[in-house]
This record gives structure tokens, C-alpha cells and sequence, in this order.
């Protein structure tokens, strides 16, 4: 099968590769759609510990079963699905208890194990969900970023009445931005220094700006709930800045791996600090009704291209690609099953 490899910094080519060899509780996905993530870009550098080259990266995707193991019940060829991408133990205290992210097990497919970048991906069929008839490939895609972001805003447990701040208008920024407001929250604040990803957190109905200073006097402070979903040391200190005293702030961002914040002063003022990885299954299963729903969509801020585009895709997101949340591989299928 085809598949995109990276094969070091700035480095990705199309290669012919063996089919994933499929294990019995497994199902094999023929891809249709797979998004590029900002971690990737970040692996695509060669910034990123996790992502080694060689590797076939893709974690956001969606497609038709292709092939079923012996023991993947309750699937058929043929089914349009997505998956979950975070594999893990099914048996440890946090998978019991409904908190798989943090299993000390867990696998990403597209770091871990070979990705979506390809024609096919094989996955266990415990981390594989049918799609409804009215919901694409794409939308299937966004699953998994959305289920990212829901899970931090219930980490935040957001009510109507607070007031939202996010730094950063990258996809899971602007997926926080609709999430929240499925929750109910009206007052929402989104920092970024990209003028396009501003103008689209405009319009998914945000007060988007470069910098806090630029808001009304009193605006810029005080907020009951912050997101850093960019992970650089200035804006994690920020963050703490402009949380009001009993207000909580989530670090979802992995820019830098350590940053100096004036924990004085959040003591003082009581500010709550959490970290949110990932998502659970919960968070994913929510992600994917609500999309059914159409209680949240980034379409009309995505564009598709082919898998031999891939590495110039990857390209252009580095460069800034204007008013475009997420870039999608499709993939044309030429490999054929035995």
C-alpha cells in the first residue's frame, strides 16, 4: 500500500509499504480522510520525542472497514467509521475508572503505531466507531481533535455565566471555542497573533484579539476559567495572570517542555491549575454525537488534499495557511486485499 512516511526533519515522502499485518481483535480501516494535528507538525520538525523517524503519522481519520479480525465483533465490511486513536490497556485502575488517557500503556497510532498517513490502518475494534449516514468523512475526522477539546472544557467544569479566556486559535483553541459555547458560556476571549485564525474565531462568535491590552479597560482580567492551548512559557504565564482569584486555568499546549509561573501569587489568589491530555472515552464518544448533532463544525475552515500533497500541506500549516483551521489527506485507494 501507499503510505506517507516521514523520514526525518522537513522530510516526507510517498512509499510503497507492506499492509499492516491485522491481529484477531482487530479491524482494518481503508482510509478516506485523515487531518494533520499540530503535534505532527511539531514531529514533522523533528520537535517532537514521540515521533521517530521512519513513521507514518495520522491519528484524525475516518473511513470503511476493510477487512475484520476473528475476534473484532459486531463489524462489517463495508461500515463507515472512525476511531480512537489513544489504544490502551483496558485493565489498569485508570482505564477502569473511565480515565484511559492516563493509562501507563497507551499507544497513539501515528507515534507510536503506524498511523492514518496510508491507505490503511489497522485498529483494535474497542477503539472503533460506526459514523452515522448524514456524517462525511471529514466531519468523522474531527472526532478526535473535538473530543480534545471537550475534555478541557469539563476539566474547567464551565457554567453560562463565566467568562472564557484562550490563548491560542490553533484547532484545538477554536474546537474549545465551540465546545464552550455548547455549554452554554457567551464570554468568550481569544488571544492569538494570527490575524486569519482570529477572523475565524470571530466568527464561531468569540472577542478575538492579538492581546489582552487591547480590550476595554477591566475586560482583559478577572477570567473564571482559562485555556493555554499553546503551551509556550509566556502564554502559560499569562494564563495565571488573568485568572481571577478562585478562577482555574487548564494547560493543554505542549510547546515547551518546562515553564517558570508565579506560584506565589496563584496561592494567594487560590487560582486552580490543571493539565488535560488528550481525552477519555467518554470525551470521544461525546465528540462524535455532537457532531452528529451539529452542535459543533469546523468545515467550512478545512480544506483537503491529496496524500501525495501531504508533505506540502505540512508545509503550508508551518507557513500559515490563512483562514484554514485543518488541512486533510485524502487517499486514493490503488492496494488491493488478497
Amino acid at each position: 500500500m501507499k503510505a506517507l512516511v516521514y523520514e526525518g526533519p522537513r522530510t516526507m515522502n510517498v512509499r510503497e509499504v507492506p499492509l499492516p499485518a491485522l491481529q484477531p481483535d482487530e479491524v482494518l480501516v481503508r482510509v478516506s480522510h485523515a487531518g494533520i494535528c499540530g503535534s505532527e507538525l511539531g514531529g514533522y520538525l523533528g520537535h517532537n520525542s514521540l515521533r521517530k523517524p521512519p513513521l507514518i503519522m495520522g491519528h484524525e481519520f475516518a473511513g470503511t472497514i476493510a477487512q475484520v479480525g476473528e475476534r473484532a465483533a459486531g463489524f462489517q465490511v463495508g461500515d463507515r467509521v472512525t476511531a480512537n486513536p489513544l489504544v490502551t490497556c483496558g485493565e489498569c485502575r485508570y482505564c477502569l475508572n473511565g480515565a484511559s488517557q492516563l493509562c501507563g500503556a497507551r499507544q497513539l497510532l501515528g507515534a507510536h503505531r503506524p498511523g492514518a498517513f496510508a491507505e490503511f490502518a489497522a485498529v483494535p475494534a474497542r477503539n472503533v466507531y460506526r459514523l452515522d449516514d448524514h456524517v462525511s468523512f471529514a466531519e468523522g475526522a474531527l472526532a478526535e481533535p473535538y473530543a480534545c477539546a471537550i475534555h478541557v472544557c469539563r476539566l474547567l467544569g464551565l457554567a453560562p455565566t463565566d467568562r472564557l479566556l484562550i490563548y491560542g486559535a490553533g484547532p484545538i483553541g477554536l474546537f474549545a471555542l465551540q465546545a464552550a459555547s455548547a455549554y452554554g458560556v457567551r464570554d468568550a476571549v481569544v488571544v492569538d497573533l494570527n490575524a486569519s485564525r482570529l477572523e475565524i474565531a470571530r466568527e464561531l462568535g468569540g472577542i478575538a484579539v492579538t492581546s489582552l491590552d487591547d480590550l476595554p479597560d477591566g475586560i482583559g482580567e478577572g477570567f473564571d476559567a482559562v485555556i493555554d492551548a499553546v503551551g509556550a512559557e509566556a502564554t502559560r504565564q499569562r494564563s495565571a495572570a488573568a485568572a481571577r482569584p478562585g478562577g482555574t486555568v487548564v494547560f493543554t499546549g505542549l510547546h515547551e517542555a518546562d515553564s517558570r509561573l508565579p506560584v506565589n501569587d496563584m496561592i494567594r489568589a487560590e487560582i486552580g491549575t490543571k493539565g488535560a491530555f488528550a481525552y477519555s472515552r467518554d470525551d470521544f464518544e461525546t465528540a462524535l454525537r455532537w457532531i452528529g448533532q451539529g452542535r459543533i463544525n469546523l468545515l467550512p475552515w478545512t480544506e483537503t488534499t491529496s496524500l501525495a500533497e501531504g508533505g506540502a500541506a505540512f508545509e503550508k500549516l508551518i507557513g500559515g495557511p490563512g483562514k484554514i483551521a485543518k488541512i486533510f489527506l485524502t487517499i486514493e485507494q490503488e492496494a488491493q486485499l488478497g
